[in-house]
C-alpha cells in the first residue's frame, strides 16, 4: 500500500496540474483532512490514485474528481494525447488527417472537456470535427462514419449518477473501441506529459488552422434521413395515430426525439416539461437511469392525466430506451429484453434485406428468446460479450465475412440498434421503430402487450431477473474479486435444488459439461462465468464494466400452450429464479 506521504504529495502534484480551480480546491482541501488524521480522507487519496481510470465496457467513467482514477481535465487531456498519437501512429489504419469527431452530452464539465479533447488534437495536428452544442451518442457514432473521421469521442456518462462524467471513444468503422485499439490508446495514455507541458491550441487559431471544423446541421440531416429510411411499416405512424408521452431524463433527446418522430409522421408528442432540458444536475431524478426505482414517477403521471397509449423514455444520452404499456388502471415498464424481442422481431419479419440473410445479434446476458425468433425465422443469429462494442464488432465482421444483412442487436440494459444506421445502440431511432410496431398493432386491433403474448405463445416464454450489488471503493473491489474467486474456486453442483449440468468461465476458456455437446462460446477471454441447470435455466455472473458492482443475470423458458397459461407459467418461472437468487447469494454471503 502506498505510504500517506506519497499519496499526498501526488496528490498535491495533480492538483497542481488541473486548471479546473473547483476539482483542484477540493482534492486539496482532502489532502489537509488526511493530513490532519483523517482516515476516511486517506483512504479516499488511496481510491482516487490507486490507478488511472481504463477503458471498460463503454470507455472512460468516473466520478468528476481530481485524481488518476477520476474524470477531470487532467485525465482528459492526457487521454486526448494518448487518442492522437495513436492514431498518427497508424493504430487505427487510417490517416489522421481525417480528424475525430467530437460530441459531448449536458452533463457537467462535458463542453470543457469536449474543447479540451479538441485543444489538444489541434496540437498535435490532428483535426477536430466538434458539434456546437449537445447531441445524442448514436448521432456521435453515425458522424464518424459519415463524414470519414479516423476516430470518434462521446463525452457522456450515460445513465450513470450525476457526479459521474465519460469518455467514449469510437473507431473509424462508427463502432467502439476494443483491443487492441483500448490498450493501445491506454499505452500511450501512460506516457502523457504533465499538463504544463502538454501543448493546446485556441479555438479561434485551430480554426485558422484548419484544425477545428464544425459539424453542421447536414449531418445530423442524413442520420435523420437515414432514421426514416429504415422505415419497415409505412403509413403505419399516420393511419393509426397514438397518444404518446416522452420524457428526457434531463437528457439530450428531446429535440431529435421530436424531429425523428415528425420526419416519421408524428405529431402532439406530451413530454415532461421538468425533465426536458439538458441540466447535468439532474433535479427531478436521484438516478438518471429510466430502470431506477421513482426515475419514471412524473412521465408516469403525465400518461394518467393525458391517457397515453404508450410511454417512452431515453436515458440522458439518448441511446437507451424505456417503453411504458397501459396495464389495467395504470402502466407498467416493459424490460429491456421485452422490448429487444418485439423490436427484434419486427426487423427480422420485415426489414427489407434485397434476399440477403437478415442478422441479428444480442449479448450472452440478454434474452435468449432473439435467438429462438431468429431460428424459427430463418435468420442468422449471435451472441457477444455484454455491451454495444462488442454487438456492433459483431455485426461488422459477420457482414465482410459472410455478406449477411444486420437488422437488429440489442441488450438487455434498454440498449437497441434497428439497423445497421449506427453502430452503436440507438435511443432515437428505436422510439421510432417502436412507435412504428405499436401503430400498425393498433391497426389490427391489437397492442404491444397482445404482440408479446403472441411471441410466447409461438417462441417460447423467457423470464428474466437481474440484480447488482454495489460495493464502492478499494474494498468494494476486493469484495467483487473474492466473490468471483469463491465461484471459480468451486463452482455450484446446484442452483437450488437442480444439478449444475454446464458451466463456462470465459476468462480463460474452462468450464465443464454433463454432456458430449457442451455450448459453443466461442467469445473473447472476460471476467464472467455461465452455468446451466438441469432444465436450461441460465446464471451468468460478472463485475460491472462502468460502475462497482457485481452482476447477475438468471433467464429460465417456459412453453405455455395457451394465452391463459402465461400468467401461470411466468409465475412458475419466477418462482424458480427467486429460489435460485436466494441460493447464489447465501453462497456468497451477500
Amino acid at each position: 500500500m502506498t505510504a500517506l506521504s506519497d499519496l499526498i504529495a501526488q496528490a498535491h502534484n495533480f492538483a497542481a496540474q488541473d486548471p479546473e480551480r473547483d476539482s483542484a480546491n477540493e482534492l486539496l482541501a482532502v489532502i489537509e483532512r488526511a493530513q490532519a488524521g483523517d482516515g476516511a480522507a486517506a483512504d479516499d487519496l488511496a481510491e482516487r490514485f490507486a490507478d488511472r481510470l481504463r477503458f471498460g465496457t463503454a470507455g472512460l467513467r468516473g466520478r468528476i474528481e481530481g485524481g488518476t482514477n477520476r474524470m477531470n481535465r487532467v485525465v482528459v487531456m492526457q487521454a486526448a494525447w494518448g487518442l492522437g498519437q495513436y492514431i498518427k501512429a497508424g493504430g487505427m489504419g487510417v490517416d489522421a488527417a481525417q480528424g475525430v469527431v467530437i460530441a459531448f452530452d449536458g452533463r457537467r464539465l462535458s463542453r470543457q472537456f469536449a474543447e479540451d479533447t479538441a485543444a489538444v488534437l489541434a496540437a498535435m495536428g490532428v483535426p477536430s470535427h466538434l458539434f456546437p452544442e449537445v447531441a445524442p451518442t448514436p448521432v456521435c457514432a453515425y458522424a464518424v462514419r459519415h463524414l470519414g473521421a479516423a476516430a470518434g469521442v462521446m463525452v457522456t456518462a450515460s445513465h450513470n449518477p450525476p457526479d459521474d462524467n465519460g469518455y467514449k471513444v469510437y473507431q473509424a468503422t462508427g463502432g467502439q473501441i476494443i483491443a487492441p485499439h483500448d490498450t493501445g490508446i491506454s499505452e500511450w495514455i501512460e506516457k502523457a506529459p504533465a499538463i504544463g507541458e502538454l501543448p493546446r491550441v485556441l479555438p479561434f487559431d485551430a480554426a485558422q488552422a484548419g484544425l477545428r471544423h464544425i459539424v453542421g446541421d447536414e449531418v445530423v440531416a442524413a442520420y435523420f434521413d437515414g432514421v426514416a429510411a429504415g422505415c419497415v411499416h409505412p403509413g403505419a405512424t399516420a393511419a393509426h395515430p397514438m397518444s404518446l408521452v416522452y420524457t428526457a431524463m434531463h437528457g439530450v433527446g428531446h429535440g431529435p426525439v421530436e424531429r425523428a418522430l415528425r420526419q416519421a409522421g408524428v405529431h402532439g408528442l406530451a413530454v415532461v416539461p421538468s425533465q426536458t432540458e439538458p441540466d447535468g444536475a439532474f433535479p427531478t431524478v436521484a438516478f438518471p437511469n429510466p430502470e431506477e426505482p421513482g426515475a419514471m414517477d412524473r412521465a408516469l403521471e403525465l400518461a394518467a392525466e393525458v391517457r397515453a397509449e404508450l410511454i417512452l423514455a431515453n436515458d440522458p444520452d439518448a441511446d437507451r430506451l424505456a417503453v411504458g404499456v397501459p396495464d389495467g388502471d395504470g402502466y407498467r415498464m416493459l424490460s429491456g429484453n421485452d422490448v429487444g424481442a418485439l423490436l427484434g422481431h419486427d426487423a427480422i419479419a420485415f426489414a427489407d434485406t434485397q434476399g440477403k440473410t437478415k442478422l441479428a445479434v444480442t449479448t450472452i446476458v440478454s434474452s435468449s428468446m432473439l435467438g429462438r425468433i431468429a431460428g424459427d425465422l430463418g435468420a442468422a443469429y449471435a451472441e457477444t460479450l455484454t455491451g454495444f462494442k462488442w454487438l456492433a464488432h459483431a455485426g461488422i465482421t459477420r457482414l465482410a465475412e459472410r455478406d449477411e444483412h444486420f437488422v437488429f442487436g440489442f441488450e438487455e440494459a434498454l440498449g437497441y440498434s434497428v439497423g445497421p444506421l449506427v453502430k452503436d445502440k440507438d435511443g432515437v431511432s428505436a422510439v421510432v421503430r417502436l412507435v412504428e410496431l405499436a401503430c400498425w398493432l393498433k391497426g389490427q386491433g391489437r397492442t404491444l402487450t397482445d404482440e408479446l403474448d403472441r411471441l410466447a405463445l409461438t417462441h417460447g416464454l423467457s423470464v428474466g431477473a437481474q440484480w447488482s450489488v454495489r460495493m464502492p471503493g478499494q474494498q468494494g473491489r476486493a469484495q467483487i474479486d473474492k466473490a468471483m474467486a469463491a465461484l471459480r474456486q468451486e463452482a455450484p453442483a446446484q442452483l437450488a435444488g437442480l444439478d449444475v449440468v454446464e458451466w463456462v468461465d470465459l476468462a480463460d476458456g474452462s468450464g465443464w459439461a454433463a454432456s458430449d455437446a457442451p455450448r459453443d462460446l466461442d467469445l473473447p477471454s472476460a471476467d464472467v462465468l455461465t452455468y446451466y441447470d438441469a432444465e436450461g435455466t441460465r446464471l451468468v455472473v460478472r463485475p460491472s464494466g462502468t460502475e462497482p458492482k457485481i452482476k447477475f443475470y438468471l433467464e429460465s423458458v417456459g412453453w405455455p400452450k395457451e394465452r391463459s397459461d402465461i400468467d401461470g407459467v411466468r409465475a412458475e418461472r419466477e418462482q424458480r429464479l427467486s429460489a435460485i437468487r436466494a441460493d447464489i447469494m447465501g453462497v456468497l454471503g451477500l
